[in-house]
């Protein structure tokens, strides 16, 4: 995964920076290009490597920055729904006002239920999994994966994974776009299988995405600085840091600006 340090200091070492660094088109301000070095390639190849099509109705797991990119570009890609499914009121507020998608709160509701309601019993044609290995429940589930994982009987919890199979419609596709680093436990084989789903996932392809993504942006189909909710000099990291780990003051995405 990478053995490059200074992510988030004034800083960074890139390598190969004749490949990995892009002209940024004129009329496309510092944070909306910002964001297309890693939310949007990110949201943008869940979706497309999740196969959308014209038509498709999808579900993003989790309304974070990468999970309201995953939606966007899904309705960019031609979906006539999409439904994302987050707790946070902030987020989902953001989402439907930003993205123009459906929302549903998980712990007012049983989230495969509602889907296949939506979706007149099918479900839906492709769930982006866009949370990852720290993925929370309402359910049994929850208290079961944690114990596992404090007990180092697992390392990551794949909630939402199984969440997104048993709700994904027969011969649909799931894409886990979330950040996994180990095993998991109870993986729903038997229902992948028997579905004849397809399941992909990657890290971030950001060179082959990056330029389509800013001049989508140059021409205002994408706008993603709307994701920074808060933005500080690199001074301020360790209080950003608390307000997005507590969400503070409706923090969804704190950004750190060394030219501030």
């Amino acid at each position: 995964m990478g053995g490059f340090r200074g992510s988030h200091a004034e800083y960074i070492r890139v390598p190969f920076v004749d490949y990995n660094a892009f002209t940024v088109p004129e009329g496309v301000s510092d944070l909306d290009a910002l964001f297309a070095s890693d939310a949007a390639p990110t949201g943008w190849m869940g979706a497309e490597l999740g196969g959308v099509r014209p038509g498709d109705v999808v579900a993003v797991w989790g309304c974070g920055g990468v999970g309201q990119m995953a939606a966007r570009a899904a309705l960019l890609l031609g979906a006539e729904r999409v439904i994302a499914i987050d707790r946070y009121p902030e987020r989902l507020a953001m989402a439907a006002r930003h993205v123009g998608c459906e929302v549903i709160d998980y712990t007012s509701t049983d989230v495969t239920a509602e889907l296949r309601e939506r979706t007149g019993g099918r479900g839906p044609d492709v769930c982006v999994e866009a949370v990852g290995m720290e993925a929370d429940s309402t359910g049994i589930q929850r208290v079961y994966d944690g114990i596992k994982q404090q007990l180092r009987l697992e390392q990551d919890r794949p909630i939402a994974v199984r969440e997104a199979i048993h709700a994904c419609r027969k011969g649909g596709s799931v894409f886990v776009l979330g950040v996994f680093a180990g095993f998991v436990d109870k993986f729903p084989l038997g229902a992948l299988m028997n579905k004849g789903l397809t399941l992909r996932g990657a890290q971030q392809h950001g060179q082959r995405y990056i330029p389509k993504l800013l001049d989508l942006i140059a021409k205002g189909d994408l706008k993603p600085s709307y994701l920074a909710t808060h933005t500080m000099t690199l001074d301020e990291g360790p209080k950003g840091y608390d307000m997005f780990k507590h969400k503070k003051d409706g923090c969804v995405r704190a950004v750190f600006r060394p030219w501030a």
